[in-house]
């Protein structure tokens, strides 16, 4: 059976190429069949991007990456604050559930977490928060949630290292003039372990502000959803896809240079 499917299959008459003639073509680019050298047949629009009512979308959207970055910046540090004193704490119980925290959000995926508070939340938060949250802007408050406790367990993980390079002696000290452990950590030990952390957190929170985009699968209107949009309307995607880029650029090294101006005039004034 096998002998006759290949003898069939050898003797088999196929049909010339198209074209006429019977030479082979050999398509090397767009519109170019005869083997020339292939020309970028794509006629760039910029326009499309910076004027009308595309620029507004891709504006709006802007607006709601920064305001999702901005929460979360400042929600992610409080928290990641907290995580880290309570994984310093003397007391097991609570320094075992800072620990179960940590590993169970900085080992899960991002998207995961988001899609669990979009599709989940509603069995876990009280029924008065549910129903806070769906007389809001759902979508945004649960990427929001979620950027803020995903990113939180990374700063508190930074926080802690920077905890730990301080000389235990200080807390001692502090400890022996009368301090509490949270009055030593709030006066002594913290603000100088932040100093210290500066340069990675400030990597934490470019991280939050480029995960933002990940908020479009849950129906976020933010930046990278409305260059889609742009995209799936003007079929510019090159034009929509680079200009959300060179946002996402602007706004990585906004937030560096403004850390960098922070770290110099006011943690560490004497070298401004």
């Amino acid at each position: 059976m096998t002998e006759e499917f290949d003898n069939r299959l050898n003797n088999r008459q196929f049909p010339p190429p198209l074209g006429g003639g019977g030479k082979h073509r050999r398509r090397t680019g767009i519109g170019n069949t005869d083997g020339e050298v292939p020309v970028l047949n794509y006629n760039f629009d910029w326009s499309i991007v910076t004027t009308g009512k595309y620029f507004e979308w891709l504006f709006s959207g802007f607006k709601v990456t920064l305001q999702i970055s901005a929460i979360g910046i400042v929600c992610a540090f409080l928290l990641g604050l907290i995580i880290a004193v309570l994984k310093m704490s003397h007391f097991r119980p609570l320094r075992w559930a800072a620990s179960a925290y940590l590993e169970f959000f900085r080992n899960t995926p991002l998207l995961i977490q988001i899609f669990f508070w979009y599709f989940g939340s509603y069995k876990v938060l009280p029924a008065l928060v549910n129903d806070w949250l769906n007389s809001t802007n759902f979508e945004f408050a649960a990427a929001v949630i979620a950027l803020t406790i995903y990113t939180s367990a990374f700063i508190a993980e930074d926080i802690r290292s920077g905890i730990l390079s301080i000389p235990k002696e200080q807390m001692e000290a502090a400890r022996s003039a009368g301090f509490s452990f949270l009055r030593s950590m709030q006066y002594i030990i913290l603000p100088q372990a932040v100093r210290i952390t500066i340069p990675p957190l400030v990597n934490q929170f470019l991280n939050l502000a480029k995960n933002s985009s990940l908020a479009m699968t849950i129906g976020v209107m933010e930046l990278t959803y409305q260059a889609r949009q742009v995209e799936s309307y003007s079929f510019k995607g090159f034009e929509a896809f680079t200009a959300a880029t060179v946002v996402y650029l602007v706004l990585s090294v906004t937030i560096t240079a403004l850390m960098d101006l922070y770290n110099k005039r006011v943690l560490n004034p004497h070298r401004a």
